[in-house]
């Protein structure tokens, strides 16, 4: 490639609030239009807009997340724009003072760390959902004036696969500090890019574009990726790269025109009249970091140093914050880490995508896993009898170790109770003796099959083993 690719991202995060911005309107996704609104949010003439308490606690939350500076102050303004989507005629921002500034966030991109660099963390309010029909347009207010904030890169971003990781570390942080569920197929974070090419050595940006509401994590490498290859084959035949603002086909797998930009937009920003300045105070945002959930950083550095996974088992478990939330809810009841992240990542994944579930509708509850884990390591089944309880819990509330011994599946694991069927199965053997003392080793895998056999395979076999040498040694 003869050319460097210089790229920003601009993250909208719909905040998991009760209620919207700047109303007591509930938030809901999925209800009938306009039943989740109030006066203010279709911008009836004399209603006043308040503060959501929670949503600027949870935009602390993230602005420490990102290392950023935390204004102390908090200042809203009004962004004028007429459109169809702004019941009011603008929307409620902070262009001036955002509460957050100057951050960054470490991503890892073929074993080494890269650092993008964040300019800026604003709240404001979201606009309502439209539906474009062939003659006409019907608005729904429900999504109007809920939470948001808008997370804003600078242009150090180099390739698709870097703006992928930053928006997965970036939905990670919302996740697991609970500011938001994160579905970008729902449209909780949203993705805009902003993506030019440069020669290499060259400080001066090129001309930019802009690829709007990129829906998924994989899309947005596939689509940073195909206007890379677009605005190369432009410029190395000459063709200057126009100013426009586009759209990821997702079934053509190409960026595709929305339309042409020129002169950037007027907003003609003002402070907001009816939002007074707000004080926060050190308390307020030290608290709001205390009670912040446990970020998956934090979990991964838990689970390997505390726990003893490997970096391969904590990611995995780490992918899906509930997934996660099982695993730290089975560890309250067995210490052993490496058999319930193996069987979680391995039998339970195994399940849910047959099913095709998630975690949060897994039929088996985490305490119940965790006796089962423990009966193995205690030898009460083996693995192999344990898949078989497992099957069987999927459909059972029973505890797993009713159902193995409703499926005579519970090992015997009594010393005295296999070494009287070992002193039955050699008595019975005499030539076995003779054969072990001879040294061939066959005769101890036929004196255990003989024992498995008159048990009906329910002893302890590593036990077995150990008891049966011991006893062919004393002959």
């Amino acid at each position: 490639m003869n050319f460097e690719p210089v790229i920003g991202l601009e993250i909208h995060v719909e905040m998991k609030t009760k209620s919207k911005m700047f109303s007591r309107a509930p938030v809901t996704f999925g209800a009938a239009p306009n039943t989740s609104v109030l006066p203010l949010d279709m911008a009836f003439p004399g209603t006043m807009p308040v503060v959501n308490k929670q949503a600027v606690i949870n935009a602390i939350r993230v602005c420490d997340a990102l290392h950023m500076s935390i204004d102390r102050e908090l200042w809203f303004d009004r962004k004028n724009y007429f459109y169809s989507d702004l019941p009011k005629g603008y929307q409620i921002t902070q262009a001036k003072r955002p509460i957050g500034s100057d951050g960054y966030l470490d991503i890892e991109v073929d074993g080494r760390t890269k650092r993008i660099e964040i300019e800026r963390l604003h709240m404001e309010e979201d606009t309502c959902m439209q539906h474009h029909l062939s003659d006409g347009t019907l608005l729904d207010y429900n999504r109007a004036g809920i939470p948001l904030i808008e997370i804003v890169s600078r242009p150090n971003i180099s390739s698709g696969t870097e703006a992928m990781k930053y928006v997965e570390k970036i939905r990670s942080i919302v996740q697991y500090s609970d500011v938001s569920d994160g579905k970008m197929e729902e449209g909780s974070l949203r993705c805009d890019v902003n993506i030019s090419l440069r020669p290499y050595g060259v400080s001066k940006l090129g001309t930019k574009c802009e690829i709007k509401n990129l829906n998924s994590i994989a899309n947005v490498e596939k689509a940073i990726e195909f206007e890379i290859a677009r605005q190369e084959k432009l410029l190395l035949s000459g063709i200057p790269v126009e100013q426009e603002t586009r759209r990821y086909d997702e079934m053509h797998k190409e960026t595709v025109l929305m339309r042409k930009k020129t002169d950037a937009v007027d907003y003609k920003y003002f402070t907001e009249p009816n939002i007074t300045p707000i004080v926060l105070s050190e308390d307020f945002i030290q608290h709001a970091l205390e009670t912040c959930p446990e970020l998956a950083d934090s979990k991964k550095a838990r689970y390997m140093q505390t726990y003893g996974l490997s970096d391969y088992d904590a990611n995995t478990l780490l992918l899906d914050k509930d997934v996660s939330a099982y695993f730290d809810e089975a560890m309250k009841h067995s210490p052993l880490a490496k058999l319930l992240a193996n069987w979680i990542s391995v039998d339970i994944a195994g399940y849910l995508n047959k099913e095709n579930k998630t975690i949060v509708d897994f039929p088996i509850e985490p305490k119940r896993l965790a006796e089962l884990i423990t009966m193995i390591d205690k030898g009460d089944i083996s693995n192999k009898q344990a898949r078989s309880v497992f099957e069987a819990m999927l459909t059972s509330k029973d505890a797993p170790r009713v159902l193995a011994e409703k499926l005579g599946m519970t090992q015997i694991s009594d010393t005295s109770a296999i070494l009287k069927v070992i002193h039955e199965v050699v008595d019975a053997n005499p030539q076995s003796v003779v054969d072990f003392k001879a040294g061939k080793d066959r005769a101890v895998g036929f004196l255990i099959g003989q024992i498995m056999k008159k048990t009906g395979g329910k002893v302890n076999p590593g036990l077995t083993s150990k008891l049966l040498i011991e006893e062919l040694n004393k002959r």
